[in-house]
């Protein structure tokens, strides 16, 4: 009993000072002085009230380089920015979707190029749009050349569309049928119902066509909940956030922990950061501090909230091929197919996607600091991410704006990250 005692002792120790919160720049291979720039650009777009604040986190090695809070969580009452502010991440939600769906891949509960009908049957048989009336939201349809794979999913080839922020096509469809994006909902509906409505709807494209980003993470959430038998936040507590000890991460925060949900923050007719209003009109309405409501939608495409650092966490698991503290959530050779090229030749700028991510390719390296390999993502309210496995870089940019009309800080900081690199 003692000697296993000492061991957790010395495991907890271990833990701490691996992921400790006081940054080590030199330690990290890392210039203090050059990171100090991205204080100084951040301050400057705070200044010329383009954001009210932000929070930025940068490991390399496997040791914190920087981790700072610059400006404001509230503006106008000058409440300066925490660093364990909770942020709404949106799609950031996504990556964490992907690894719960690759974890019950991984026990061989299905097959990536399975028909997602066989797990969920309203979403067999399915049809293609092929004729839209704007008048009336009516269309006629084609029938599908193939069926709906977990795959075409996960790459967000599948031809389902976004609720509310998609094409005016599809946005028009789903709202006629009561498909929602999935936060800032004023109501209750549960994940399930609205799945199964969205099955029944048409595809905005041939599946295997296009690459179209829309609803399939939202759908991959109700996948996982099938499969395992438990509501997606169980699953996400019990299987990725108690094992990586992120203890900051969820989809509507528990009372205590309200006061620390981040100022969500819009543009004034003058193009200067002003607090969001508690409800806006975005195509069906969105309510600003839905994360401190007793919600049951549980959004794998965009629900979830957290801070940097437990962020930095998950990421610091993907880059260690899965792993993190002596807990394996994925194998490397999972990870390895996660963030390879799994959509050929179809078109998404200079980089390609991979199961859940985008993917740096040769080229995308060439106009922009990332090393090719590395893979990324962001969300709705101006945050970004990135894990660099040549680098062993993880970094992460949280803002709370929306729209942000000035959203090139994001490269900035991505350029302000690789300039400080010593070795």
């Amino acid at each position: 009993m003692k000697k296993s005692l000492l061991t957790m002792f010395f495991s907890a120790c271990f833990f701490v000072l691996l992921f400790a919160q006081e940054a080590q720049p030199l330690a990290a291979g890392m210039s203090p002085d050059r990171l100090t720039r991205i204080d100084q650009t951040v301050q400057e777009y705070v200044n010329k009230k383009w954001l009210n604040g932000a929070v930025a986190i940068v490991y390399r090695n496997g040791k914190l380089a920087y981790y700072k809070a610059i400006g404001f969580d509230d503006a106008e009452k000058k409440t300066p920015m925490q660093k364990d502010q909770i942020f709404r991440i949106a799609s950031q939600t996504k990556a964490i979707t992907s690894v719960a769906v690759m974890m019950l891949y991984e026990e061989g509960r299905f097959l990536l190029d399975d028909q997602v009908g066989k797990y969920i049957p309203e979403f067999n048989n399915q049809q293609v749009v092929d004729k839209f009336n704007a008048t009336d939201s009516s269309y006629t349809t084609v029938p599908a050349k193939r069926e709906v794979t977990i795959r075409d999913l996960l790459t967000h080839t599948s031809g389902i569309g976004y609720a509310q922020i998609g094409s005016k096509t599809i946005t028009a469809i789903y709202a006629k049928a009561g498909v929602i994006g999935g936060i800032g909902m004023a109501d209750k509906p549960l994940l399930a119902t609205k799945m199964k409505i969205l099955g029944s709807l048409p595809l905005e494209h041939q599946p295997g066509e296009k690459w179209t980003y829309g609803l399939n993470t939202d759908l991959l959430g109700y996948l996982v909940e099938v499969i395992s038998g438990m509501p997606l936040d169980k699953f996400f507590r019990t299987r990725i956030f108690e094992p990586l000890g992120m203890k900051d991460t969820y989809f509507y925060l528990p009372k205590e922990k309200y006061s620390r949900l981040a100022g969500l923050y819009t543009l004034d007719s003058t193009d200067h950061a002003i607090k969001m209003p508690e409800h806006i009109d975005l195509n069906g309405g969105f309510y600003r501090d839905y994360p401190n409501t007793d919600g049951t939608y549980f959004s794998g495409g965009g629900g979830l909230s957290s801070t940097a650092y437990d962020y930095a966490i998950f990421m610091q698991m993907l880059l260690n091929n899965g792993e993190w503290n002596g807990r394996r959530l994925l194998s490397k050779n999972t990870l390895h197919l996660m963030t390879m090229n799994q959509i050929g030749e179809l078109p998404l700028g200079a980089n390609k996607f991979g199961l859940g991510f985008e993917v740096i390719t040769e080229a995308g390296s060439a106009k922009t600091a990332l090393s090719a390999g590395s893979f990324d993502w962001g969300g709705m309210f101006s945050s970004t991410y990135w894990i660099d496995p040549k680098e062993k870089i993880v970094a992460q940019l949280f803002l709370n704006i929306f729209p942000n009309s000035h959203s090139e800080l994001h490269e900035k900081f991505r350029t302000l990250v690789y300039q400080a690199i010593n070795n």
